[in-house]
């Protein structure tokens, strides 16, 4: 039987054990929360990169008509730099033709002037209700070119996506330095930043080979 200073010296150990697993669980949430909080900004951020990407390839140029061929276009409407797509309703009802219908028919001249002035090599013509435009083909040495562009904007948003992962990198280095992820925990979030980066790679990948079967049809 536990003299009284025995019972008084295991009841203190308990306590201090409970107090220590009540710690470390609370420390381990911590890390939980700071970790999915890292991680899930790093995949808005590398989603918006791949989102910018998919963006510039629709405003370069392929065989066929394509809306997004428009989307850089603005135009001076009333004093005020206007994107084309919000003034009017574009199509693309044919391979290689585009539409825009205007929804302010005065605004028909300056739409046309602003799609010459943009160089995209089109030729609007309207009916003073709606402009068309054939897409003319693609010569060999073209295609060749756009095919150089689609790279170079591919690079840039790997780029992108690896400047997010290097970003994530140094924050993750601090919340060590600073007490609030432990070594385990670094190691686990830098696993799957590397995971997630390898993911949109892949993905910018995807998206230009996506771009250059277009490019390249005949």
């Amino acid at each position: 039987m536990l003299s009284p200073p025995g019972v008084a010296r295991q009841a203190s150990q308990a306590r201090s054990t409970m107090v220590g697993s009540v710690e470390t669980t609370h420390r381990c949430l911590r890390e939980d929360a700071v970790e999915k909080e890292l991680l899930e900004d790093a995949k808005h951020r590398m989603d918006r990169a791949v989102e910018t990407v998919n963006t510039e390839f629709n405003t370069v140029r392929s065989g066929r008509a394509s809306v997004g061929l428009l989307d850089r276009v603005h135009v001076d409407y009333y004093g005020t730099s206007t994107p084309l797509k919000q003034m009017a309703n574009i199509a693309a009802p044919e391979a290689r033709l585009l539409t825009v219908q205007p929804y302010d028919k005065s605004a028909i001249r300056a739409i046309e002037k602003a799609i010459m002035e943009a160089d995209l090599g089109l030729n609007p013509s309207n009916d003073g209700a709606v402009i068309r435009m054939p897409v003319p083909a693609l010569t060999e040495e073209r295609r060749r070119d756009l095919v150089k562009v689609v790279h170079r904007l591919a690079e840039d948003g790997k780029v992108a996506v690896r400047n997010v992962r290097r970003d994530c990198m140094k924050d993750l280095k601090e919340l060590v330095h600073d007490g609030e992820v432990g070594e385990d925990a670094e190691k686990r979030a830098e696993e799957q930043l590397q995971k997630l980066t390898d993911e949109h790679t892949h993905r910018v990948d995807e998206l230009v080979k996506k771009k250059e079967a277009e490019i390249l049809e005949v």
